[in-house]
């Protein structure tokens, strides 16, 4: 049995991303980084999607959100931990210049894993630097 914030699943069954492969795959090649609890893994989703249904086909949004998986399972997939990062904006499929828009996200990002920025933990009435990585992606076929 395996514990993850509060949550008991049996051994082989996935409960929280936290029970993936990939998650323990990750630890292991960045064991500095899973060292430290406090560090944020991060998945990030995008879908367009016409705002005006058929009226509006010319013109579409595709919202990009970050989402923090190492919280407990019930918070994790809560829309009050789903950060809103940007909407970009276009006629047509503005996915075709999606690196465009994403370059300033994958910046701070890269910034996040390199650097850290010092964050304040009032549990343990202390500062540290916290790390961020991006570990998934959710998006469909043409944004991938």
């Amino acid at each position: 049995m395996t514990w993850h914030a509060n949550h008991q699943t049996e051994e082989g069954s996935l409960c929280h991303s936290s029970d993936a492969e990939a998650w323990r795959h990750f630890d292991r090649t960045h064991p500095d980084f899973a060292a430290e609890p406090l560090n944020v893994r991060l998945g990030l989703c995008t879908d367009g999607f016409a705002p005006h249904g058929q009226y509006g086909h010319t013109y579409s949004c595709s919202p990009i959100i970050l989402t923090p998986y190492n919280l407990p399972l019930g918070m994790c997939m809560s829309s009050k931990y789903m950060f809103l990062t940007m909407v970009i904006p276009g006629r047509s499929n503005p996915k075709r210049l999606i690196d465009v828009y994403l370059e300033p996200l994958i910046d701070e990002l890269q910034n996040l894993w390199h650097v850290g920025v010092l964050t304040r933990d009032n549990a343990r009435d202390e500062t540290f630097m916290m790390h961020a990585a991006l570990i998934w992606t959710v998006n469909d076929l043409p944004a991938y």
